[in-house]
């Protein structure tokens, strides 16, 4: 498992819906692109901290890729250069994940918000934008979308983390699961200390806190992968990260508002959910239920909101299906455009 799939694993255990990606399992390499290997454009954002874009494309709006928990810029691989044929669209590395220096600050939604929105100026990326945003991410592009109204024109959310997903999810099956997750919590938080100390391959440290190569990607990229994985700025940004989501975070994304008009907002959620080996098929059934609940939630916060259901596909549905998400994307953005241009002409 990578170190980006552990992190993947700590989301398992907190959502208790999500089950691995089908495309693990590939038998050769999906993105082999020697463009992930190293920094794309790092801009300055100030304070001495530069973070990782890439675009491609032209054209308005531009679509903003968000990758989920742990994730960087190659989350995108497989859809980005095929929506840069229709507009221009980047994909970047929070702070302290992929090849973006370190956070001075915790991993909340907020803070990645407002990260985000000084990467775009200090980048002269103009609005209007389309937010995507994968998993943990399906929450940090609605706060920038409620913090900055004016410059978002739709959104999708691949998988997308809701800030309920926790308390629901705990409140399904054993009455244990909350102190589990915090127990995970601060037995992954040790790998900060592990890489002060130096985390070295081929111990049970590096196993635990960096993983095995990723099978969707060619070896000089799981090379690269392997080397920020490894270092103190990404193993504490994650556990900043783990520690905020279902918290501070859940709780930043949940004071947002509840509804966005007639903007176009598209959900896609994978399912059916297969049973895991310490639950019943009722307790899978109510994950299953909740989980697609929760998205129809988001889809019902705007009056051209829809959830799509993506069969045969994991959480990664951008490496499963990447088709659908492209679609999707496209049609955001041609809706944002045909609004722009109903607008002018109403002038």
């Amino acid at each position: 498992m990578s170190a980006r799939s552990a992190v993947m694993a700590s989301l398992i255990v907190g959502v208790l819906f999500a089950q691995p990606c089908a495309s693990q399992e590939a038998t050769k390499p999906l993105v082999t692109d020697p463009v992930y290997t190293k920094p794309q454009q790092l801009v300055d954002v100030g304070h001495g901290r530069r973070m990782n874009i890439y675009c491609l494309g032209s054209g308005s709006p531009t679509v903003i890729l968000d990758a989920g928990m742990g994730d960087s810029t190659i989350s995108w691989a497989l859809v980005q250069p095929t929506i840069a044929n229709k507009t221009r669209v980047c994909s970047y590395d929070r702070a302290g994940l992929g090849f973006s220096d370190g956070p001075d600050r915790p991993s909340t939604a907020d803070n990645i918000a407002d990260d985000l929105h000084t990467l775009l100026k200090a980048a002269r990326i103009a609005p209007p934008y389309v937010l995507v945003g994968h998993s943990a991410a399906g929450m940090y592009i609605r706060v920038y979308a409620d913090r900055h109204p004016n410059e978002v024109v739709g959104l999708v959310s691949v998988e997308g983390s809701h800030e309920d997903q926790w308390v629901r999810g705990w409140a399904i099956g054993a009455p244990e699961q909350q102190a589990k997750w915090d127990a995970f919590l601060k037995e992954y938080g040790r790998c900060v200390d592990e890489a002060k100390r130096g985390l070295v391959p081929g111990t049970p440290a590096y196993k635990k806190c960096v993983g095995d190569p990723d099978p969707r990607f060619s070896p000089a990229i799981n090379a690269a992968q392997a080397r920020y994985a490894a270092t103190v700025r990404w193993q504490a940004t994650i556990a900043s990260e783990r520690e905020s989501v279902a918290y501070a975070s859940a709780d930043q994304t949940r004071a947002t508002r509840k509804h966005y008009g007639n903007m176009p907002i598209i959900v896609l959620t994978h399912s059916p959910y297969p049973k895991a080996k310490d639950e019943t098929q009722e307790i899978r059934n109510q994950r299953t239920l909740s989980w697609e609940s929760l998205h129809l939630e988001v889809a019902a916060m705007s009056t051209r909101g829809v959830n799509e259901i993506v069969p045969n596909s994991g959480h990664y549905i951008q490496y499963d299906h990447p088709q659908v998400v492209i679609d999707a994307v496209n049609q955001v953005v041609a809706i944002a455009r045909e609004e722009r241009q109903g607008s002018s002409a109403s002038k």
